[in-house]
């Protein structure tokens, strides 16, 4: 039996064996907020992440159906409603160029009378007319909010020292949701405050006297 040429020319050769393929593995994606999983209700949050769940804001159910700040819906209804009582608008005005984050105002009656110049019985007048209108609160002594559905001024709250839960140095954020929401749970709070702070609430001009047009 001839074994062939020696040279290999004619020689039947193996297949060559193909080096194995290795898999290459795909590179973990970025950290993101949240990780899906299958289930479409349940989200995985990685370690050391929290989350809230709140329906989605709209742009309805503010006073004249607007989020704004400093509502400029606001400011029309109480050109016309003050139209007889100008004074009143020079003292809401003041008041909301005063507020710090979430409508208050630290300031008393002689305060606002010093600043502009009147008699304190002026300013404590227009404070009550305010306050029947539901457009002003007094939350304690010396301390005042101007509605949040009205004027709002929006922002971070400085830190309050010893309160339980808040991290030093850092702010409250005011969402003008949130503070309407706690405000019509507010059993402190008055009922004009409220109706005035109620989803769609309507503005309502001043009846004037003796016949003139509202």
């Amino acid at each position: 039996m001839s074994a062939g040429p020696t040279d290999g020319s004619s020689a039947a050769r193996l297949p060559e064996s193909k080096p194995a393929r290795t898999r290459r593995r795909r590179p973990a994606p970025p950290p993101t907020s949240y990780s899906r999983i299958p289930s479409p209700n349940t989200v995985e949050l990685p370690p050391g992440h929290a989350a809230q769940v709140f329906p989605l804001p709209s742009s309805t159910g503010f006073v004249g159906d607007a989020f704004s700040m400093d509502s400029l819906e606001f400011m029309r209804w109480a050109a016309r409603r003050y139209d007889s009582d100008r004074f009143v608008l020079v003292v809401l005005f003041t008041l909301m160029g005063s507020q710090e984050p979430g409508g208050l105002i630290e300031a008393n009656h002689g305060d606002v009378a010093e600043h502009l110049g009147y008699s304190r019985p002026h300013i404590t007048r227009v404070f009550h007319v305010l306050e029947a209108d539901g457009a002003l609160r007094r939350v304690r002594n010396g301390v005042y909010q101007l509605n949040p559905a009205a004027s709002l001024r929006g922002g971070l709250k400085k830190p309050q020292k010893g309160r339980k839960g808040a991290s030093p140095g850092k702010g409250e954020r005011v969402e003008q949701l949130d503070l309407l929401h706690a405000l019509l749970e507010d059993p402190a709070a008055p009922e004009a405050f409220k109706a005035m702070a109620q989803p769609g609430a309507t503005l309502e001009p001043r009846k004037l006297k003796e016949g003139k047009p509202s």
